[in-house]
């Protein structure tokens, strides 16, 4: 059973819920795991109140998001296999930053920069560069929980994008990209689009395709600059927070520091069949 201790009563924080009915709730989700091997999720209280905290509080929406999110890590290998930050392909787009936390918004929601046009596509796989993002994203949910599980907004930063880019993005390689976002716990929010060409909705007409209505409903496209409010928006954006490569050279130091929880989350992905 999971402890009743004061420690994980502070971390219990349903609005709706009183704590003993959240810790049932956790306790519920952990022995639904024992009985379903298969899934082989990470059992710790802290990941499954994650979990059941995005899916506000719904036990069964928490066992789909679950499964979908553990047999995601299983299927796409490429992604997910021999994540090594010292590797040196990943080592490379770390020093370019392709994915850049900055802090939170005016609503306290987590606000990343995904620079899509930062790495040299004669040079760069675009899987690599989604085995590099989603490396710092499971990095970031562990360093700030309490952030990313009030969602995530994404200002998607198109500065120098060329035909070569948008060649490595093939309708395959969209949809995994589209359905991985949903698959993670913490919900994208408002995915913005900056810096964009003339031609930029041709090019996000395909990932529309994938995307549920609501997710949709949060996709924007600006010219320049950007309307997150938040006080650490780097200087490429009109900010006065860290520049990009401020960025890249601490989360590079970061997921340095942390080579060792790759090797632990390596441990919790489906057993295929």
């Amino acid at each position: 059973m999971w402890s009743r201790s004061s420690s994980a009563r502070r971390q219990v924080s349903a609005p709706d819920s009183d704590p003993d009915k959240v810790l049932r709730q956790v306790q519920e989700l952990s022995d639904w795991l024992v009985a379903n091997p298969h899934v082989n999720g990470c059992n710790t209280f802290e990941n499954l109140h994650f979990f059941l905290r995005t899916s506000k509080y719904d036990v069964e929406r928490t066992k789909k998001k679950l499964k979908t999110f553990y047999q995601m890590r299983a299927e796409r290998t490429e992604w997910f296999d021999n994540r090594d930050p010292h590797l040196p392909e990943i080592q490379e787009l770390l020093q370019l930053g392709v994915f850049l936390p900055i802090g939170t918004d005016s609503e306290k929601r987590m606000v990343v920069v995904i620079r899509t046009a930062a790495h040299d596509p004669k040079k760069h796989t675009q899987n690599n560069v989604f085995k590099t993002s989603k490396m710092i994203l499971d990095l970031l949910l562990k360093l700030d929980p309490e952030s990313c599980a009030e969602g995530m907004v994404a200002i998607l930063d198109m500065q120098g994008v060329q035909l070569g880019h948008a060649l490595q993005l093939n309708p395959k390689l969209i949809k995994r990209s589209v359905e991985s976002w949903t698959a993670y716990p913490c919900q994208p929010k408002l995915l913005e689009f900056t810096n964009s060409p003339r031609h930029v909705n041709i090019f996000l007409n395909t990932f529309r395709i994938f995307m549920t209505p609501k997710i949709r409903s949060r996709v924007m496209v600006r010219r320049e600059g950007t309307s997150v409010n938040c006080t650490q928006l780097p200087k490429e954006l009109g900010g006065q927070g860290p520049s990009y490569a401020e960025l890249a050279i601490k989360w590079k130091q970061l997921l340095e520091e942390n080579s060792d929880f790759y090797m632990e989350q390596d441990k919790y992905k489906s057993k295929l069949k």
